[in-house]
């Protein structure tokens, strides 16, 4: 529940300090003094986003600080799921904002981001403003009615993860079939391209073996030529080259052993003329391995454009280049085959998903029957409390072909305020009084499943008045027997029904105007009472109406 709440430089409020009792707690004030201000505050505390506008002094910083006991609510884990300091009994959250406009949050002094707060606030309070009830004719608000009346939370989120499931699956599934339709199409080309491939037998390093030979053969006339010359130059019959080494060798020798310098340079002479002979038989040697070969140059010139023709095609310049391409198109093809099975079972688990998922919304649509039975059972007699004597509610549950995240149930409360009448879409049928007292009910019924300490009422009393205010107020007193429940009116029977009476109003000065709260003592409150019954002053009658009021109470 909601023990305290500091305000400080906002909006009107210079500096306000509110305590809190359990049970219900009334709020009143002439309209403009300031009560939405209290909304707004602690709609800040529960996430919404912050405006330096609403600085009193725009030169100071905004704190808005509320305590809240927690002791039934145990939220340990989500405190520590978001790493932040947990009190068994106590939380206390604090907004900050800036004259720069950038706000900052804490809870228990620790800084956390809004959607925290939010989280946590959702668990804290439910804020019900009037223009709340148009949620009434939302078919997403409805079936959370029905969720939170079957208190199949469980079961929803059981069903929800299946639902992710399944649609994760149905989703890698299009993927797939996507995949399979653009693999039919790119197959018969890369099937073509790989034979291409394959048929040339490429081998690493073939291409450089094929220039070399190419340029052989191109010049095989002219090498042949050179080869035969350099051999008759070397060892021709008429002064070769050999000939003149041994002549050489055979001078020098004669006079080697008169000098020892003479018989290293015939040593050196004996190693050229058997160079020499190595040199000319290797030239014969390679004259006879040259042959010119019209037919084999052809060949050759056949495959390098074949090997220049493939590099051109798949803009590389090597043949290991094509033969690491021709490795990947041997697995793409291999892959387009396991594609198929691939979406075999993924199919096989998009069905078993599907019939889960059906067997789950059948599970979640008997519990909202079952809700819904109940809704209708208990709500008509909260109705006639609230002057709605012949009203009847029924929720009408179809089932539809198609599953969202709620389920497959299209869920419209049909309603009907006159006797004899016949029960219509809600929202075509129920004026703003008769919606008010429904969403009151609701509140009412729903309240008793759910552990949320605290609900506010912001002026739920709209289009009430006279005898209906008188039970309003009873029904606010009833939930707060279980909750704390706090009721921004202008009805003084509800206000009178309250155990704690705030009063908003506004302080004028020479400088500025400044909205004050305050609590009221038991006269205070008859005096309040009775000016909302009649004026101020209020007369006699009144304030006997006021005190009658609150001894009825």
């Amino acid at each position: 529940m909601l023990r305290t709440l500091h305000i400080e430089n906002y909006a009107l409020i210079r500096q306000s300090d509110i305590a809190f009792d359990s049970g219900f707690v009334a709020i009143t004030g002439e309209t403009g003094a300031g009560k939405s201000i209290l909304l707004g505050a602690l709609n800040l505390l529960l996430g919404q986003r912050a405006d330096s506008k609403t600085l009193y002094d725009s030169t100071r910083k905004c704190v808005v600080e509320a305590q809240f006991d927690t002791a039934a609510l145990k939220l340990n884990e989500l405190f520590a799921e978001n790493d932040v300091d947990y009190s068994d009994d106590t939380v206390i959250i604090r907004r900050e904002i800036l004259p720069s406009g950038k706000s900052r949050a804490f809870v228990n002094d620790t800084p956390v981001q809004l959607p925290f707060l939010r989280q946590l606030g959702s668990t804290l309070i439910d804020i019900h403003s009037q223009h709340a009830t148009l949620l009434l004719a939302d078919s997403g608000f409805q079936t959370s009615l029905l969720d939170s009346i079957a208190g199949d939370q469980a079961e929803l989120d059981e069903y929800r993860s299946t639902y992710r499931q399944y649609t994760d699956l149905k989703r890698k599934l299009e993927e797939l079939t996507a995949a399979e339709q653009q693999n039919r199409k790119d197959y018969d080309y890369n099937k073509f391209l790989y034979d291409e491939l394959a048929q040339a037998a490429l081998a690493d390093g073939e291409q450089e073996a094929l220039e070399e030979e190419a340029t052989i053969l191109a010049n095989a006339e002219n090498i042949k030529q050179a080869l035969n010359q350099t051999v008759e130059l070397c060892d021709g019959e008429e002064d070769s080259a050999l000939q003149r080494l041994n002549a050489s060798k055979s001078l020098i020798s004669k006079v080697a052993d008169c000098h020892k310098g003479i018989g290293q340079l015939r040593e050196r002479l004996e190693s050229s003329i058997i160079e020499l002979r190595d040199i000319i038989a290797t030239l014969q040697s390679l004259d006879d391995e040259i042959t010119f070969s019209p037919e084999r140059q052809e060949q050759v010139d056949e495959r390098l454009d074949t090997i220049y023709r493939l590099q051109k095609k798949h803009n590389v310049s090597t043949v290991a280049e094509l033969l690491t391409i021709q490795d990947n198109l041997d697995r793409q093809l291999g892959e387009a085959g396991n594609v198929d099975q691939q979406i075999k079972q993924v199919m096989e688990a998009v069905d078993n998903a599907f019939k889960t998922l059906q067997k789950k919304a059948d599970a979640l649509s008997k519990r909202r029957r079952e809700a819904a039975a109940e809704l209708e059972t208990q709500i008509v007699p909260l109705l006639h409390d609230l002057g709605l004597a012949n009203a009847t509610l029924k929720a009408d549950i179809k089932e539809l072909p198609d599953y969202g995240p709620q389920g497959n149930n299209s869920i419209l409360l049909l309603f009907n305020a006159n006797k004899g009448g016949q029960l219509r879409e809600l929202s075509k049928v129920a004026s703003g009084g008769e919606m008010s007292r429904l969403m009151l009910a609701i509140k009412a019924l729903t309240t008793r499943t759910k552990l949320l300490p605290t609900i506010i009422f912001d002026e739920i009393d709209a289009g009430i008045s006279g005898d209906i205010s008188v039970k309003v107020g009873r029904i606010m007193q009833r939930m707060a027997q279980g909750m704390q429940v706090v009721a921004i009116t202008h009805l003084p029977q509800i206000a009178a029904r309250a155990a704690q009476h705030y009063k908003v109003y506004k302080e004028n000065n020479d400088e500025k105007t400044t909205s004050r709260i305050r609590q009221l003592d038991a006269d205070e409150r008859r005096h309040e009472i009775a000016v909302m019954l009649s004026s101020e002053p209020p007369s006699e009658a009144a304030l006997q109406t006021a005190a009658e009021l609150m001894e009825n109470n």
